[in-house]
Order: C-alpha cells, then structure tokens, then sequence
C-alpha cells in the first residue's frame, strides 16, 4: 500500500511506543532515541511480493495493518522453520486513532501460497515474515507491509526484565504453570508467563489461548505504565535487540506525537465461526472464509456493505469442498 501517516501499537510495538513517549516527556532527543532504535534487528522486505492488490490499497488507505508474530523458536533465531505460535493484526484506524487487535489463530485452515491448504502457522515456517504476511493478505483482503516478530524467549525474558507481571490464574490453569498449585492471583516470572500464554489443553483450547496472549500484552503494557525512567531506559537497551522488524527508526520516531493519542477499542478472535476437522493433522476451519472475512471487514473496518475479492471467494469454496464445512 502507499505509505500512509505512521503509528505503532499492539503487542511488544505498543511498549516500544510507551517508551519511547515516557523517554520524550522527561526531555529525550532525537540523537538519544535514535540511538536507542538503532537497537532493533531491522529486517528489509519488498513490499511487492506481499499481494496487495489495488483495491484492498484503496479501500483501507485510512488504516494502517501491522502482523505481529510470536514465533515458537527458543533459540535466538527467527528463520524458516520456526511457526508462528501468536498471530496478532494490529489495526489502526488514521483518522481515529483508535487500535484493534485481531488474534489469528494459529490451527486456522487457509491458502498458503506454494503449499496449497494448510494451517496459517505453518507459512512463517515455510517462508519467514514474507510468506506469513503474504497469507493473511491473501486470505483476508488486507494491506499488510509491515510486522514484527518475537520469540518465546525475548517473551519470557522481557516479562522477567520488568519484574513480572501480575494476573488472575483459574483453577484449571494452575495445573499448566510451574511452581503454582491453586488457583489466585500472581505475579508472574517470564516462565510463568510463558506458560500461562501458551496452555492449550483446556477449555476454549487455542481460542482461550489466543485471550492469555493478549493478557500477557495488557500485563506488560500496565506494568511499563508504572516505570521511573532509570527502569525504562534499562528496559529499552534489554528488549529492543530482541525485536525483529521491517519498521525503520525514523519512521517509528516520526510517529511519537500522534501515537500519544491512540487507544486500544477492541481485542478478538478470529476466525468468529469455525469447526474442527482431522484430515492428515487437526485444523480449526472458518465457517465460511468468505463470510468471517465479510465479518472482519465490517467490525474491523467498518465496511457495512463489504463484498470479498474473487480470491478470497475461491479460496473459501476450495476449503468447503475440501471439508465439506459450508455452514
């Protein structure tokens, strides 16, 4: 899509900006923040080989897409064959400056380009943030350029570097957490946390688990809030080397005024209708693609009368004739 005014938040980008705002306030300069950026591990993509077509271009121009991926190496490495674990679209809506947050999930069956119909965790495995972002454009009409990954370490080390994070546990939960036997209210160490996001084998499964991922994110954003500037200038020099994306320093820089009003409205799973099937593995099918896609862009985007492209209708028939799943 055309580069459009810039504003960054969702995920590990939403403490990015807090800290950057915070550092601001006390009287940051641009030498000091530049450098501070300078951090990240910059990734460069050609934003021709993401399938953005025109008319997606045109009628998201106002809101800007960004793919945040959690991937599930342990290492510090982020290269094929690592999936993506959490799969949030951070949308940001220009005008308003309002941010909603779309959790993907990660069993979800779709088209993945050269792979034909699979589970969307599988892309970034099989191609990196390009293949990943390629997917979810193609398969939802969106107009995604830009993204930002982390791994489950620099998860669970960033938790541990702020001190924890405090957070509700049920009774059902406490069995996945280690050093927890019931049920309260914890602060919680980066394994801890880590493994609270990532429980799966309990009511809800991966739905439920896409919400604990996004409560980690309100967490560590609540806990940022609460820093002096000694803490978050530490905190800046020991996350943002773990943070890998294609978001340039200046452009995240330029942004600081403006994001100092956005807001978080709204925070969802998607697929909203789904059903599992066994074929080769297990897969979480929207019911259909083409209707929770019509659902997405009217809630999300505010598109009453939205008609999904051709693709998006093609791809929806081919799931239904491959599972059957047509309501």
């Amino acid at each position: 899509m055309a580069k459009k005014r810039k504003k960054l938040s969702a995920f590990l980008i939403a403490v990015l900006i807090l800290v950057i705002i915070l550092v601001i306030i006390v009287g940051g300069t641009f030498l000091f923040i530049n450098s501070k950026l300078g951090k990240i591990q910059r990734v460069d993509l050609n934003e021709d080989d993401l399938n953005v077509s025109a008319d997606v271009a045109e009628n998201l121009s106002k809101f800007r897409n960004i793919a945040i991926f959690g991937i599930d190496s342990r290492e510090d490495t982020y290269s094929k064959g690592n999936r993506s674990d959490c799969i949030i679209i951070a949308s940001m809506n220009n005008d308003t400056k309002e941010v909603k947050l779309v959790s993907v999930y990660r069993d979800t069956y779709v088209q993945i380009e050269g792979h034909g119909l699979d589970k969307i965790t599988h892309a970034y495995s099989y191609g990196e943030a390009p293949l990943a972002i390629k997917t979810l454009n193609t398969n939802f009409d969106l107009n995604i350029t830009e993204f930002v990954t982390v791994n489950f370490d620099a998860v669970q080390e960033i938790v541990d570097d702020i001190g924890g994070i405090s957070m509700d546990i049920t009774s059902e939960e406490v069995s996945h957490i280690p050093g927890l036997t019931k049920a309260g209210t914890y602060n919680l160490t980066g394994e801890q946390a880590l493994a609270y996001a990532r429980i799966r084998h309990a009511e809800g499964g991966d739905y439920k688990r896409a919400e604990r991922m996004r409560n980690v994110l309100t967490a560590v954003l609540n806990k940022v809030k609460t820093f002096n500037i000694s803490q978050i200038n530490q905190f800046v020099d020991e996350v943002l080397p773990k943070i890998r994306t294609n978001i340039t320093a200046s452009d995240i820089f330029s942004l600081v005024p403006s994001a100092m009003s956005a807001k978080i409205t709204d925070s969802i799973g998607w697929p909203y209708e789904t059903r599992g099937i066994t074929l080769d593995r297990w897969y979480g099918v929207p019911v259909t693609l083409e209707s929770n896609v019509t659902r997405l862009h009217q809630e999300v985007f505010g598109e009453s009368d939205y008609v999904p492209s051709d693709t998006v209708k093609q791809i929806s028939q081919e799931i239904i004739d491959k599972t059957g799943y047509s309501e």
